[in-house]
């Protein structure tokens, strides 16, 4: 396959045409679920287990963000749920201080390295941590659906909330990606308590 560079706007909007995923039924084990005892490493060069953290806390799951000048997968905006990681990186950025506000962590998860991650925090002035998932142990202790593109195994697009290390609710597939954060905002207001 050959790879295309990465236009700015395919990074930062959300493509019109951009082909809406289908719920396959590959998260619907996840409710109630105790997430397992792994720790990831985060842009913030910590350690985050997520089993252990308290309180209520938004974990967003996504294949990659793009980065200027980098090609991306051919095909990659035809792919079903592949396209718009960093309009939903940004929205939780411009959304972070009401859910901060209101006691909520959040997290971002891919398989990228925490090289690649702490680029795109940088350059999107990200004001929580990224985690690298690029060993798939996460992933694969919560058998989180994964897509195949260009010898690359990546996580499909999915939310999950957490009260104390608990799944209590999860959103997937997640379309737009840019809009998730409305979404879990408008969830925690009628269940958080």
């Amino acid at each position: 396959m050959q790879n295309t560079k990465s236009p700015p706007d395919v990074i930062f909007s959300i493509p019109a045409d951009l082909p809406i995923p289908s719920d396959d039924g590959a998260c619907e084990h996840l409710k109630n679920m105790r997430i397992p005892n792994i720790s990831l490493w985060s842009t913030d060069d910590q350690e985050i287990n997520l089993f252990s953290l308290p309180g209520w806390n938004v974990i967003f799951c996504y294949p990659m963000t793009g980065r200027p000048g980098v090609s991306i997968p051919e095909g990659w905006v035809q792919i079903p749920g592949a396209a718009g990681c960093t309009p939903q990186a940004c929205s939780y950025r411009d959304n972070h201080a009401e859910l901060k506000r209101n006691g909520v962590g959040v997290y971002g998860i891919s398989t990228q390295t925490s090289e690649a991650q702490k680029e795109a925090s940088n350059r999107l002035g990200l004001p929580y941590p990224l985690l690298s998932d690029a060993d798939h142990s996460f992933s694969t202790a919560l058998k989180l659906p994964l897509l195949e593109v260009d010898g690359l195994r990546l996580i499909k697009r999915l939310t999950l909330i957490l009260k104390d290390g608990v799944v209590k609710k999860c959103f997937y597939p997640v379309f737009p990606p840019d809009k998730n954060v409305v979404e879990v905002i408008a969830w925690l207001s009628e269940n958080q308590a």
